[in-house]
């Protein structure tokens, strides 16, 4: 018996990771068009992928209940699970590309181990019946995360309301989405509908528990830019801003800087990223490392912020009660989720090179 070519074994492992394959197309489509959240385009885009989401869903299932012409339900067989997978891997990867572009990856972790929990599910999933309570699932994940990056910028808030009020919605769109596929495979789903209500039920519950301790980062706010420097002096539309140079693997992301104070402060300036007709305060958290290696609180500063700067609304504060240590500079909300940090050791040296940048 002749053993498959190369080109036949090739295709034969692209035909097993094909659905995958379209997860991550969705994802690429992301990282190549999505800019900001607050854009009509980036809207656009997002919304398209919420309507593939919900009609290849709905017509992959009619296709299975043979409600349609017989070419046409082959059809559906055969295309609409790849078109759910690719508007599936582009709700999905919105959030962590926004939060990717901030810079602080920590922030994106919860986005990018959901995106691999579905991509593992995709791959081992087969049983006709799991693969439904799949897909309804991995819709009202991307519904719900496509909400919550949606009303804070139609109703021009953020908080806790606006999270829940997203999950709320997103329940009633896969409700919606539930009781049509009830009509479609009405066995099917009456076999099924215990476990989907208590999956989706969980689901909620946790990504709301995730958002009120904190894991969940505060969407739609993403921080741009956040270092600590010698001096900032706000001018009249930019800031003025004093660094000290770093060795080059002290530049390197989660590497602690240093800073030898020459003006008798030391500075934490940030911009966060905000929709455009938002407006919300932000906190600077200092705080100094024990001989225990323990977090000790020296400062809480808060300033307001609105989404009119495109490049993310630039703010500092300062200490000029300091001394030689480990430090740490937070960014958070009112209700102290983080955006990002940023340690460093302060010293009592000379610095080796100071820039003033203007920005």
């Amino acid at each position: 018996m002749q053993e498959p070519s190369g080109f036949k074994k090739l295709w034969s492992a692209i035909k097993r990771r094909w659905l995958t394959m379209w997860f991550f197309l969705g994802f690429a489509t992301d990282v190549i068009l999505l800019n900001r959240v607050d854009d009509l385009f980036d809207n656009l885009i997002l919304l398209a992928y919420a309507l593939l989401a919900t009609f290849s869903l709905l017509l992959f299932y009619v296709g299975v209940a043979q409600k349609t012409p017989g070419f046409m339900n082959r059809f559906f067989i055969r295309f609409m699970p790849s078109v759910m997978q690719y508007s599936f891997g582009g709700l999905l990867s919105g959030m962590l590309i926004f939060y990717g572009r901030s810079g602080d990856w920590f922030s994106s972790s919860p986005f990018l181990l959901l995106i691999i929990a579905v991509i593992l599910a995709n791959e081992f999933i087969q049983k006709r019946s799991d693969r439904l309570l799949y897909h309804v699932i991995v819709y009202f994940i991307g519904v719900f995360s496509y909400l919550v990056l949606l009303l804070p910028v139609l109703l021009g808030s953020m908080g806790d309301l606006m999270f829940v009020l997203s999950g709320l919605v997103a329940l009633i769109f896969v409700t919606i989405v539930i009781q049509l596929l009830h009509r479609i495979v009405p066995n099917f789903m009456r076999a099924n509908i215990r476990r989907i209500i208590l999956s989706l039920g969980t689901i909620y519950i946790t990504l709301n528990t995730f958002y009120f301790l904190g894991i969940i980062p505060p969407i739609p706010l993403s921080l741009t830019q956040l270092e600590i420097a010698h001096s900032v002096v706000r001018l009249e539309n930019s800031y003025r801003i004093v660094v000290e140079t770093q060795e080059s693997w002290r530049q390197l992301p989660y590497m602690t800087s240093m800073i030898n104070p020459t003006q008798g402060q030391v500075a934490c300036f940030a911009r966060v990223f905000a929709p455009v007709r938002l407006q919300t305060e932000i906190f600077h958290r200092w705080e100094k490392q024990d001989a225990n290696g323990d977090w000790q609180p020296h400062a809480l500063i808060g300033y307001q912020i609105s989404g009119a700067n495109r490049n993310g609304y630039g703010g500092f504060t300062f200490i000029e009660s300091y001394f030689p240590g480990t430090w740490r500079c937070s960014v958070e909300t009112r209700r102290g989720q983080v955006l990002g940090q940023r340690t460093f050791i302060i010293k009592d040296g000379r610095p080796a090179n100071l820039v003033t940048r203007v920005e």
